[in-house]
């Protein structure tokens, strides 16, 4: 939350939807019983349909009656928006321009405007406080990209927020290429902002998912809770029925489905392929975090002890059986067929070892199909550290060497 001298900004998220509500100063309570924050005339700020990233801006006026803040969701470039919570008005200041035209498709310029009616506050307009409202238009392309939301059921019964991203006019159903991502550490939200590299994909017709998986960011912090330690195999299990709900609901073609992590991520990543090898068509694992056994093993690194409390401590044996359990590393499977994998890993990293992903590499190509581990790549850059190599120019290569490696495997 923040605090202004008038104003109370609350941060809520709702089914793992993120919300924005104003409460004015002071707050006049009398009562004795639990009060819930509709009880004290909030002001939920209007925000875009499908909007999955909400920032605050530069809020640094405490007599300030105005709210900045960076908005953003994967069909719509990072818009800066001034919302008046004394007025109950808001206004766009800035937002990010994108002059693209997609084949097929045509300018996405003539179709890059929302509908005014998405923009009004409807509990403020049905209780009559809509008379400072003016209309506000914001760009997105919301014509030629669909954004889904969806629940997925999970292994326990527990639903799993899955976000789909795809071209309305180029995806086919049963048919299309797919890339699931999940993350599911730490309490981090996945990020699901604005991102034009995924142009790339979207219009050859594939579909972009993102599963947020237990052991991430969730409506509030049991979410992340039941991700760790003893519980870490729901964050696989979680990512497992994304997978298989992109198959049956025909988002994606059975053959054709591709995962990607990166870091602790990976571990969710590594552990789907090994127990379900024939659900992925390819992986691409950045940075990886595989050898969890042995590297919580060993005190001298530097994330080990800090980890204890987010994955457990394999001194302790019931915790050491439930790692060793799902470790991507420890639990490869032999002779079976193995999707093919991109792994990349950095030299100096200093939060996970190069070693983890060259272990792990050549593990899989020894107990693996021998066909099938030819197309497992190890990529070192020899430079860059655990967030790659600065710079635009170097992450655009970056994400173009991974993007040809799914279209190679899942379009030839």
């Amino acid at each position: 939350m923040d605090i202004f001298n008038e104003h109370l900004v609350v941060f809520l998220n709702r089914k793992g939807v993120p919300m924005l509500c104003s409460i004015s100063l002071p707050i006049n309570i009398n009562s004795k019983h639990q009060m819930e924050i509709e009880h004290l005339n909030p002001w939920f700020f209007p925000l875009p349909p499908n909007s999955c990233s909400i920032l605050p801006g530069s809020n640094h006026d405490f007599m300030k009656s105005v709210y900045r803040a960076v908005l953003s969701s994967p069909v719509m470039p990072d818009v800066i928006v001034d919302y008046n919570m004394s007025r109950r008005t808001f206004s766009t200041v800035q937002q990010d321009e994108l002059g693209v035209a997609s084949d097929n498709t045509g300018s996405c310029s003539a179709a890059y405007e929302l509908d005014t009616e998405d923009l009004i506050d409807k509990q403020n307009c049905e209780e009559g406080n809509d008379q400072n409202i003016v209309p506000q238009r914001w760009k997105n392309f919301s014509s030629i990209y669909q954004c889904e939301r969806k629940e997925v059921v999970s292994h326990d019964g527990v639903t799993v927020p899955l976000t789909i991203l795809y071209s309305q006019k180029l995806w086919q159903r049963d048919q299309s290429p797919g890339l699931l991502q999940a993350y599911g550490a730490y309490g981090d939200v996945l990020d699901k902002s604005w991102c034009a590299d995924r142009l790339s994909l979207l219009d050859r017709g594939w579909v972009l998912a993102f599963a947020d998986v237990r052991g991430g960011g969730g409506a509030d912090s049991a979410w992340h809770k039941f991700g760790t330690g003893l519980y870490k195999r729901n964050s696989i299990y979680d990512f497992v029925s994304c997978g298989n709900y992109l198959f049956n609901e025909g988002y994606v073609c059975r053959d054709r489905l591709a995962a990607m992590s990166y870091s602790a991520g990976c571990l969710v990543v590594g552990a789907a392929i090994n127990m379900y090898p024939q659900l992925f068509r390819a992986a691409i694992l950045k940075v990886p975090f595989l050898d969890i056994c042995n590297t919580l093993l060993d005190p001298s690194l530097p994330l080990t002890t800090l980890d204890y409390e987010e994955f457990g401590n394999p001194q302790i044996q019931s915790q050491f059986e439930s790692i060793q359990s799902y470790s991507p590393y420890d639990n490869i499977p032999c002779g079976v067929c193995y999707p093919s994998v991109l792994v990349t890993a950095s030299f100096n990293d200093s939060r996970v070892g190069v070693w983890e992903a060259a272990k792990w590499v050549a593990k899989v190509r020894d107990n693996t199909c021998s066909s099938c581990s030819l197309s497992v790549i190890l990529k070192t850059n020899m430079t860059g550290g655990h967030f790659g190599e600065g710079g635009r120019y170097s992450q655009c290569k970056e994400t173009a060497y991974d993007y040809s490696f799914l279209m190679k495997v899942c379009e030839g």
